[in-house]
Order: structure tokens, then C-alpha cells, then sequence
């Protein structure tokens, strides 16, 4: 005698399986500009929500050591909300563009791959209507994409 399967239970299984597959090909076939971009996105979601604590963890190392979580909230805060009047913000991420050996600082160490991307971030506050223009830097860190501004002068 054979027994019939449950056909939820099939298809409960074969639902898993493919959001597995799916996670598992978008994990590893997403190529690295998008990836980045992802992250650079996530950043300024914070940003423009003004959750401010949330974008500094996107930050590298190398930002963190220029400014702790609570000075970089409280200036954030202070610029853009606080001088600006602005309480959100919109923003558009442009190209990303692919670059070897860059430096943060112009003594600094070099990053081997980095990828540049240009940010436009428009506010409408008090003082009217401004777009901001912001290069971003965007580098691996312990498997984990991260953020870097440029400070050479």
C-alpha cells in the first residue's frame, strides 16, 4: 500500500527550497557594484530618516576613529536638521565607478579596490532648496562593505 503525501506539506518544502536557491544565487552571483550601491542606499536611508546611529555602523574603521557615534550624531543632527530645517531629505546614487590603489588621505595606506560613487542629496528646508553633491567611497572590511569619504586636500 502506498501512502499519499500531504500536498501543503510539498508544498511547503518546495517553497523553502526555492527561497534557498534564490538566497543562495543572489548572494553569490550579485556582483560587487551592487552590492555597494545596496549599501551606499542603506546609508542614506538612515541619513534621510535621521537615524543617525544606524549610518555610522556603515561607516569603515577609519571613519569611526574621526568622529565617535555620539559626536557624529549630535553634528549630523546639528547641520542638517538643525541648521539646514530640514527633517528628511531625498537623494540619487550615480555610477559606480571601480578604482585601484586610492587613498583616503593623501599620507594614508591605500585600498586596494574601492568603489566610487557620487551621491546628490536634495533638502528643502528653511533657508530653501539645496542639493548636495557628496563623493563616497566604498570598500570590503571584514566581508562587510563600508563607507569612507574622501579627505585629501
Amino acid at each position: 500500500m502506498r501512502r499519499r503525501r500531504n500536498p501543503v506539506v510539498v508544498l511547503l518544502i518546495a517553497a523553502g527550497m526555492s527561497i534557498l536557491l534564490v538566497y543562495i544565487l543572489s548572494t553569490f552571483l550579485m556582483s560587487a557594484e551592487r552590492k555597494v550601491k545596496r549599501v551606499v542606499y542603506e546609508f542614506y536611508e538612515y541619513e534621510s530618516a535621521s537615524q543617525y546611529s544606524h549610518s555610522w555602523e556603515l561607516l569603515h574603521t577609519k571613519m569611526r576613529a574621526r568622529f565617535d557615534r555620539g559626536s557624529y550624531v549630535q553634528d549630523r543632527a546639528h547641520v542638517f536638521n538643525g541648521h539646514f530645517g530640514a527633517d528628511t531629505f531625498s537623494f540619487d546614487i550615480g555610477d559606480t565607478k571601480k578604482i585601484q590603489k586610492w587613498k583616503m588621505e593623501k599620507d594614508g595606506e591605500a585600498f586596494e579596490t574601492v568603489y566610487k560613487l557620487e551621491v546628490k542629496q536634495e533638502y528643502h528646508g528653511k533657508y530653501g532648496h539645496f542639493i548636495f553633491v557628496q563623493f563616497v567611497y566604498v570598500v570590503q572590511e571584514d566581508g562587510e562593505w563600508r563607507i569612507l569619504w574622501d579627505y585629501k586636500k
